[in-house]
């Protein structure tokens, strides 16, 4: 508050009389107000002073919604602290299999494992010392110094001629068993390759384990959906013009026998068409799915004769009008056509 200049009657000047503190009581003092009552005089009309009152409630307003302000400014700064914690990620970010920290790189093993298995399922004794020095890059060294043939006994002769991954066992984060699916000297088994891994490093940890390929199984029998004559009748004038048109990829023929808004990619001229081996058309609506098989003809060789194949096609097809069918998709079929 102001203190206004001293007026030689101990009174204080109005005009720093209602300056409002923004701490504190508000208001004249009552000695400024009497002094304010005899400027005017004795018959003038009193006048209702102010008393101040207005302006502490207001001040007290400030007050609360500053605090408040204050209170959730603090509340969101520390709950943002504590959850930003709890939520970030652990340091370390992912290793070079693909996987977080602290799990096995399972991509990396199976990789390593699959350079693995084409030298070690490839062996002659013309070519035993470079077998060694190759297989000495995926085991310990210790291994690679007591074993470096890893159970050869340097006699015979194994053709690896196709390989790809299996599946893969993790144990823990460091061990896991990857299996590989191979052709050796033309028959199909299985290659448990143990793999111990650390961070980015990974290692072959002895010898694999020769497992029996996967055996065949006689697929669930279906129950027969029977058949429709008249659609099949039907279907069987349309399909060898559709696969003719299928077969050189030709799209201004594929067209005519397209959903409208469909777009088949044909085979190109990879292939000729010969006939129709057999067709199955259930019953049902507009919509159906059927089963085809078709005999194609393979480009002439030097062979005498003409090669031939018969495969299997699901094609999806649509009446759009009386007795007329168009093709919507076309695919592999999941079983020939006849198979129970």
């Amino acid at each position: 508050m102001f203190r206004g200049p001293n007026s030689g009657d101990g009174a204080r000047s109005s005009e720093y009389s209602d300056v409002i503190p923004l701490f504190g009581s508000a208001g004249p003092a009552p000695a400024v107000a009497n002094h304010e009552t005899g400027l005017r005089g004795p018959g003038a009309p009193a006048e209702r002073s102010w008393s101040g009152s207005g302006g502490r409630w207001l001040l007290w307003l400030l007050r609360v919604m500053l605090w408040a302000t204050l209170l959730v400014i603090a509340y969101r700064g520390v709950t943002a602290i504590v959850f930003h914690q709890a939520s970030a990620p652990p340091s370390g970010g992912t290793d070079a299999g693909g996987s977080t920290a602290g799990q096995f790189p399972a991509t990396l093993a199976e990789a390593y494992a699959t350079e693995f298995g084409q030298v070690y399922l490839n062996f002659s004794p013309a070519t035993q010392a470079r077998r060694e020095q190759e297989l000495a890059s995926f085991v310990p060294p210790s291994v690679a110094a007591a074993n470096p043939d890893l159970g050869w006994n340097g006699t015979g002769q194994l053709h690896l001629q196709a390989e790809q991954v299996a599946g893969i066992s993790v144990q823990d984060r460091q061990h896991a068993v990857v299996t590989l699916l191979a052709t050796v000297n033309g028959q199909l088994m299985e290659l448990g390759v143990p793999v111990i891994a650390s961070g980015s490093g990974v290692v072959v940890a002895g010898e694999p384990a020769w497992l029996p390929a996967p055996p065949p199984i006689s697929p669930p029998k279906t129950a027969s959906q029977g058949s429709d004559p008249v659609a099949r009748g039907e279907l069987m004038t349309e399909l060898p013009a559709f696969f003719q048109a299928y077969a050189s990829g030709d799209t201004a023929a594929l067209s005519r026998f397209e959903v409208r808004g469909v777009s088949l990619t044909g085979l190109g001229g990879t292939v000729a068409f010969d006939s129709i081996g057999g067709l199955q058309v259930p019953p049902g609506g507009a919509a159906r799915q059927i089963t085809v098989t078709v005999i194609w003809q393979l480009p002439e060789q030097a062979s005498a004769g003409v090669t031939k194949l018969e495969m299997a096609y699901r094609v999806s097809v649509l009446e759009l009008q009386s007795g007329k069918w168009y093709v919507n998709e076309i695919s592999a079929a999941t079983e020939a056509v006849g198979a129970k």
